[in-house]
């Protein structure tokens, strides 16, 4: 049987004949075929391993701890993951060297660049940790799940904020107009919307931090963290954010012991590494012959592992960030932009209604509404003005108020 092993040098494969094998069977086989030594190897089914920082983290991981434990009674069989953590560095089989004449081989410019441009993967994240706002979470979740049943994909920006340690907290999601497919993500992204929200995330005292998008029931079964498609996308997205602390987020579903389906969000970060390769071109964009989804193609060698390639496993561009949930300053209970409804008038007059015993500056305290207020306002003066209200919850102007009753009863 094959078995997946994921360790910071990305997704690897190892075949065992004995499906009755043994942890001590399986740790000997990675040697092997890894060339990873047996005593410096600590496995795990649990992905966390991979955000152990010192020795005393890695002593937490002891399901794999036994040596005569059968895999099997770790429900381990075919196809399964397993993480493995490891000291010092391992040996990776070159190329083959052939000598060009007795001075080696001559080496053009384009050679010299690919020997400095060395992929290596990157263990610690610019960004701490990402925590959202539980309320937008689960408004984008459900929707994904509810509605669209995780058959297309869909996307969004993340807002919020980051401290000076580097923590990303997420506390609201923008949904820009967009086409999802079972494979592909096409964001139609509309500047003059873009230029609300940013306004009213400047009010709020908040800017974007991220990417959010999902994964479709037909990529759970695909051998890949994050596809290719999804890699260029999301660096794309990371080069454009211009933030050291961007972080992407994935949601998916997931098959569980029970044969239920979990909602599961995974955040990461694109290695520096790989926020330079796009930057400078490196990327194979318009490749005519069909690829492996979990390999991005480059458009010159680079050095993987001491080999020469074309082709980088794309866990090798990711960096795993820790996720946290908070609860936020805004409500998410307004309709949400650009989803399969339009978002009327008298949604407005219904959220009002509904909140009727509160504060007004309560009442809008929801993203979602203030952008379909903001195509009614001075976007450089009113939608900064109104949202910073909303920030330190100070009382509305009569003037917002009557306009937003007035919006709210014509429909």
């Amino acid at each position: 049987m094959m078995i997946r092993i994921r360790s910071r040098d990305g997704l690897e494969r190892v075949s065992i004949e004995n499906p009755r094998a043994t942890v001590a069977q399986l740790k000997s086989e990675i040697e092997s075929q890894l060339r990873v030594p047996v005593h410096a190897q600590i496995l795990s089914t649990s992905q966390n391993l991979l955000l152990a920082k010192t020795p005393n983290d890695l002593t937490q991981f002891t399901d794999m701890s036994d040596p005569n434990t059968l895999i099997s009674s770790l429900n381990i069989g075919h196809g399964s993951i397993i993480f493995l953590a490891y000291e010092g560095e391992r040996t990776v089989a070159g190329p083959a060297f052939h000598p060009a004449g007795s001075f080696g081989k001559k080496m053009t410019m384009d050679d010299l660049i690919a020997k400095q441009m060395r992929i290596t993967r990157q263990e610690n994240p610019h960004c701490e940790l990402v925590s959202f706002d539980r309320d937008a979470a689960n408004a984008f979740q459900h929707y994904v799940n509810e509605t669209l049943a995780f058959a297309v994909k869909r996307g969004g920006f993340m807002y919020g904020t980051v401290s000076e340690e580097g923590k990303v907290e997420v506390d609201f999601i923008y949904e820009p107009p967009q086409q999802g497919t079972e494979e592909n993500l096409i964001l139609l992204r509309d500047p003059d919307e873009e230029k609300l929200v940013e306004a009213i995330a400047l009010g709020l005292g908040m800017r974007k931090v991220g990417f959010i998008f999902t994964q479709t029931i037909s990529q759970d079964k695909k051998d890949y963290t994050m596809s290719n498609a999804e890699i260029l996308q999301a660096v794309e997205l990371h080069a454009e954010g211009d933030l050291k602390e961007w972080v992407t987020a994935v949601v998916k579903l997931e098959v569980n012991e029970d044969g239920g389906a979990d909602v599961h969000f995974e955040a990461f970060q694109m290695s520096d590494m790989c926020v330079r390769l796009f930057k400078e071109g490196w990327f194979e964009r318009d490749s005519q012959e069909e690829i492996d989804p979990k390999l991005s193609r480059m458009t010159k060698d680079v050095v993987v592992g001491g080999k020469d390639t074309r082709e980088v496993d794309n866990d090798f561009f990711l960096v795993v960030v820790k996720i946290f949930d908070h609860q936020g300053p805004l409500s998410s209970t307004f309709p949400i932009e650009n989803r399969k409804s339009p978002v009327t008038m008298k949604a407005l007059k219904n959220h009002l209604d509904r909140a009727k015993g509160l504060p007004f500056v309560k009442r809008i305290s929801d993203f979602h509404l203030l952008l379909l207020l903001a195509r009614f306002l001075d976007v450089n003066a009113d939608v900064p003005a109104l949202a910073g209200c909303v920030l330190t919850q100070a009382t509305i102007p009569e003037g917002y108020q009557l306009l937003i009753e007035s919006l709210a009863s014509a429909s």
